[in-house]
């Protein structure tokens, strides 16, 4: 999970947040920007926003380049800022674009990257912790130990974690290479120091770019040491391709599901259960297999969810049962104790409690009342074409199978509707309404009707 709580006063020094946006993400082979693929739900960018905000940052800033509008449309409901790296020159550079955005902030930058969306709150506390360390570090890197370092920058430092250096990869020395501890990107940097480390960067390496690594030789040079810290690799995983955003939305699902059987759920095939970045769960809630909780899922106490249901928008009460096979859409709201069975769809619809919506029905934009019985196969006829209207079951009222209800409709209290109705008008309560034509019946005529189709496919095969 990306979202911690962490118990923090107002921060002791202000902090400000830049997050870097501006790569193309080329491997993603996507129209949709590469930070804006979604995990659990939620876009990675805005896992990584949620989690800073937990240290209350005086100022948050997102360094866009390519597909900018996109990025861009994303932050601005969230009131954060943005700024333009126009030419892709090196993370040196795209941090060195939130100058402006930064101006008259005093206090520590956590440096960041919306590729890298699973990095806690936690983490980024202790980053601006050892920040502040009776040593005063000027730069603080986050580091990780991969099971394969491959390519990844390694970081030169001793055994307490001052460091010496940074070096890329393709600079590196045999030596170097042979180093396990590996850069993650990450930093934590006095303001007063960022951007005069920044200003003396220069970009005579392999790739000829400004590298942001740089400025810990820089304060080096200036008497001033760097530290590192680290952390799982798990937790600064980067997503370049789709096959990197699988990888990193399986580490979150198994974070999730581990920590929902820890508060008290039961999964039965724990690999089969998706969650979404803000499913609320109770305790004594049972999910079985292949169950998928979209966005806004919110689940009480001792709630069975049968397999191959899915779940999303939608509020189920305590002791609620659901599925298997059911789909409960945006705005479905079970009261406790109620039963929507397999192949039942809800949608906008509240379903009273102990009420029982069992198999192949669909009850769409509607009220149903407390202990109220809809028969299989009903549905709510909620849409004319252009507008939506609502249906109103009152409780205790039983509507027979394959029944339609032909919005706005109102069918009382304790009323029966008769199974093969199509109700067009409102039924009072205790009623019963009947809607269908006189049952008839026609001695014979199906076997005459038998014989003359046998007779004549007969004739059609002798050519006659």
């Amino acid at each position: 999970m990306t979202t911690h709580s962490i118990d923090q006063p107002i921060p002791a020094h202000p902090i400000a947040v830049v997050i870097l946006a501006a790569g193309k993400g080329t491997r993603m082979k996507s129209d949709l920007h590469k930070v804006l693929h979604p995990i659990a739900g939620r876009p990675m960018l805005l896992h990584l926003v949620a989690s800073a905000a937990a240290l209350q940052p005086a100022k948050t800033v997102v360094v866009t380049g390519a597909g900018r509008e996109q990025v861009e449309a994303a932050v601005a409901p969230l009131g954060i800022a943005t700024a333009l790296q126009a030419e892709q020159l090196g993370t040196g550079h795209a941090v060195a674009q939130a100058r402006e955005a930064l101006a008259g902030f005093e206090g520590d930058v956590l440096i960041l990257y919306g590729d890298v969306p699973l990095v806690t709150a936690t983490t980024m506390q202790r980053m601006i912790d050892r920040l502040h360390a009776d040593d005063t570090p000027a730069v603080v890197v986050l580091g990780f130990r991969p099971e394969n370092p491959g390519a990844y920058g390694r970081v030169i430092a001793d055994a307490a974690g001052r460091m010496d250096r940074i070096v890329e990869y393709k600079d590196a020395s045999e030596a170097e290479r042979a180093v396990t501890l590996c850069n993650s990107g990450l930093m934590a940097v006095r303001s007063s120091d960022l951007f005069a480390l920044l200003d003396r960067l220069g970009n005579d390496n392999a790739a000829g770019e400004y590298y942001l690594t740089d400025i810990v030789e820089l304060a080096a040079a200036a008497g001033r040491s760097s530290a590192v810290i680290e952390t799982g690799a798990d937790e600064v995983a980067g997503v370049n391709s789709r096959g990197e955003l699988a990888s990193v939305e399986g580490a979150w699902q198994a974070t999730r599901r581990a920590q929902a059987m820890a508060d008290g759920v039961t999964l039965i095939a724990p690999d089969t259960v998706w969650f979404s970045h803000d499913t609320v769960l109770g305790r004594d809630v049972v999910i079985e297999p292949n169950v998928v909780l979209g966005p806004g899922a919110r689940i009480a106490d001792g709630v069975t969810i049968h397999a191959f249901s899915h779940v999303e928008g939608a509020t189920v009460g305590k002791g609620a049962n659901v599925g298997p096979f059911a789909r409960l859409r945006p705005g479905a709201d079970l009261h406790a104790d109620a039963k929507v069975g397999n192949f039942v769809e809800i949608k906008k619809a509240v379903i009273g409690e102990g009420a029982k919506v069992s198999h192949l029905s669909y009850i769409g934009d509607a009220d149903i009342g407390a202990g109220a019985n809809i028969g299989a196969g009903t549905i709510t006829c909620n849409y004319d074409g252009y507008f939506k209207y609502r249906t109103v079951i009152g409780a205790g009222a039983f509507i027979g199978s394959n029944s339609a209800l032909v919005a706005p409709v109102t069918v009382g209290a304790g009323a029966i509707v008769a199974a093969g109705s199509v109700l067009t008008e409102d039924v009072e309560a205790d009623a019963l309404a009947l809607v269908r034509p006189p049952q008839t019946a026609r001695a014979g005529w199906a076997k005459r009707f038998r014989d003359g189709m046998i007779a004549r496919k007969a004739a059609q095969a002798s050519g006659k």
